[in-house]
């Protein structure tokens, strides 16, 4: 996984989160609806200008949004260790059980 599509996934949860759509996200941080959407599908690299206009706009820090992007990596990461992807489902327990990007990997694959 490439940071930027870590990114994207993290501003699109915010963004919906939120219930904003594109466009009003768009509109309150004057970034360009087609350029969003590129950022939120990890086609586009975020300038660290647009991740603090995003982040003033969604009202999270960017020390926040940096912590949510490094959660996702391990998300990610714990279940591509996992060989059956039945299993993925426990990876999350676990990895939401556990402040994830503290826990060795030899420990969420033990539990």
């Amino acid at each position: 996984m490439l940071m930027r599509h870590a990114i994207g996934s993290v501003l699109r949860r915010l963004r919906t989160e939120r219930g904003a759509t594109l466009r009003e996200l768009s509109e309150r941080s004057r970034i360009s609806v087609p350029y969003l959407s590129e950022i939120e599908r990890g086609r586009k690299e975020a300038s660290s200008e647009i991740l603090a206009a995003l982040c003033r706009v969604l009202d999270v820090t960017e020390r926040e949004l940096l912590s949510d992007v490094v959660a996702e990596f391990a998300r990610i990461e714990v279940l591509s260790l996992i060989p059956d992807r039945v299993h993925a489902a426990s990876a999350v327990d676990v990895a939401e059980d556990h402040e994830v990007s503290a826990v060795p990997h030899a420990v969420l694959l033990a539990a």
